[in-house]
């Protein structure tokens, strides 16, 4: 459990995932954010009262920013901002996704150049602390002028209006913060533009990717390493001399955690046992080896594929991070200065480009398990497994020929690839002209994130079809011949999958190795394991 405390410049990526899964136990906003949000919003009223135009604040939004209103009337523009972006559309986002963005939030406005009253931070803090997670549906942002139409359903419920869920009921947001004795936020001027004119929705999700990407490239390690043993691979592929000379670290480590999971395999063997395994040329001119000594792509190259999610993940974070302890709405105010400052903040570039990013290393990943899975379920290549993986049986026993082992999920394995892939085309490029042209070039970030959390998900279901083929692989061989890793991995798995000795339904299997992947635990058994 953990207490956090946000000023606007020091939030972690890890912080935020703990506070999506309810993991802390209180947020809080430091002395000096508070401080620094009171000068802004004191420096705000003072500008208010010269009368001189402030976009937003007492101008009209977007293309409308050459109608200026009087201060009497900044308040109610404030109200009637939320109310008509409350168009969304599409599913509801999940309860995890919503609190992030709870927290994102919070920490953009508390870094104290929005000028907001500060019972908007503290409304948001406690809607995250009560749990009460206002209903968003997830279509409608174009990732500039910020995440408007979602975070007007977050704006909207922190003024008592709207729908919320709160221990495991929709409900009224009025009622509900009734109950808790919340009082609902009383916008002012320039409040409801800060709380919508950012990219904390975007950023919401892409944090969250990044923590399940992550979970996939150590996934895609246990995978290689299970296919190089069921195919009778070759471990020397994964050297470390080979891949320092190729000094990516990403690919070092990934090379370095299928060589330590296989370290000690009598099924995935030593490039000099691989090359012992066949005869002796003798003085012959030719000879066909018995045993190849290099392995097929999507198993030598592996490392190649999944270094390449993991280096991405270094830089994704440290955009992620700039972006989370980012003033990303506008106008901003520098009191120090007296001073406003129109700009672009609220334009989710870095996102846009990380997230398409990420989901094409993240549908490499899946296209490399299906690979793998096709040379372990084909008699073709599987170097003398039986076909589609069927428990052996004697051509004379009655039961010949019925079975079709993993036939089926390797097709299935197939669609979710090609699904994962399909939506790996990248949203940047779909920039649309919008708001009468004022907002003529668009990042389209959220679209960008929402797609690269399908993408995962598609990618966590081809890694659990694949896990469980390729332990069906390694029983046929022999699990006392795998080395000790990875027959901890193997019997990690066994606790939820048996072994298939006849056809038989896999849809319950493959999501309860799902499960294994999307908490966390199998990750964390190979890391524990090679650490």
């Amino acid at each position: 459990m953990t207490d956090i405390a946000i000023d606007g410049h020091d939030l972690d990526i890890e912080e935020v995932v703990t506070a999506a899964y309810r993991d802390s136990t209180a947020v809080s906003v430091s002395e000096d954010a508070m401080k620094a949000m009171t000068a802004s919003r004191d420096f705000k009223l003072m500008i208010l009262e010269t009368g001189k135009p402030i976009y937003g604040v007492t101008t009209g939004f977007g293309d409308s920013v050459n109608r200026q209103i009087s201060p009497e009337k900044t308040a109610r523009l404030q109200h009637e901002l939320i109310r008509y972006h409350l168009n969304g559309t599409g599913p509801l986002t999940s309860d995890e996704v919503v609190r992030a963005t709870l927290l994102i939030r919070a920490n953009c406005l508390a870094r104290g150049n929005s000028g907001v009253s500060t019972p908007v931070v503290e409304r948001l803090l406690d809607f995250l602390r009560f749990d009460v997670l206002p209903l968003i549906p997830e279509r409608g942002s174009v990732g500039a002028s910020g995440d408007l139409v979602p975070l007007c359903y977050l704006a909207s419920a922190v003024m008592g209006e709207g729908s919320v869920r709160y221990r495991g009921e929709v409900r009224d947001a009025a009622e509900v913060m009734s109950e808790l004795r919340l009082d609902p936020v009383v916008l002012e001027a320039k409040d409801g533009l800060a709380l919508i004119n950012g990219t904390s929705f975007s950023a919401a999700f892409a944090v969250l990717n990044v923590q399940a990407a992550a979970e996939i490239a150590d996934v895609a390690d246990i995978c290689t390493a299970l296919a190089s043993e069921g195919t009778l691979g070759n471990r020397g592929h994964y050297a470390p001399f080979i891949h320092n000379e190729k000094p990516h670290d990403g690919q070092r480590r990934s090379a370095r955690r299928i060589h330590d999971l296989l370290d000690g395999s009598n099924l995935a063997m030593s490039y000099d046992q691989v090359v012992d395994l066949n005869e002796p040329l003798d003085g012959r001119h030719y000879q066909k080896l018995t045993r190849s000594i290099q392995d097929r792509y999507s198993l030598r190259c592996a490392p190649h594929v999944t270094g390449v999610l993991g280096d991405m993940l270094s830089w994704v974070r440290a955009w992620l991070r700039v972006e989370i302890n980012s003033s990303s709405d506008n106008p901003l105010f520098d009191p120090a200065t007296n001073s406003v400052f129109s700009g672009g903040n609220f334009y989710g570039g870095h996102i846009v480009t990380a997230m398409d990013a990420l989901k094409t290393a993240v549908a490499g990943i899946a296209d490399l398990l299906d690979r793998q899975l096709a040379l372990l379920v084909d008699e073709k290549f599987n170097n003398g497994l039986t076909p589609n993986l069927i428990a052996r049986v004697a051509d004379e026993d009655r039961e010949a020929g019925l079975q079709h082992g993993f036939k089926g999920m390797q097709i299935a394995c197939s669609a979710l690839t090609a699904e994962a892939l399909k939506n790996a085309g990248p949203a940047s490029t779909f920039s649309r002209s919008t708001e009468a042209h004022n907002q003529d070039k668009v990042s389209m970030s959220t679209i960008a994130a929402r797609d690269a959390r399908t993408v995962i998900e598609l990618t966590r279901e081809v890694a659990a079809i694949h896990l469980i083929a390729a332990c069906q692989a390694v029983e046929l061989r022999g699990a006392d011949q795998m080395s000790p890793r990875t027959r901890a991995v193997y019997e990690r798995i066994r606790e939820k999958v048996p072994f298939a000795s006849t056809d038989r339904r896999f849809d319950g299997d493959i999501a309860a190795v799902v499960e294994l992947i999307s908490s966390g635990a199998l990750g964390e058994t190979a890391r524990t394991l090679t650490h």
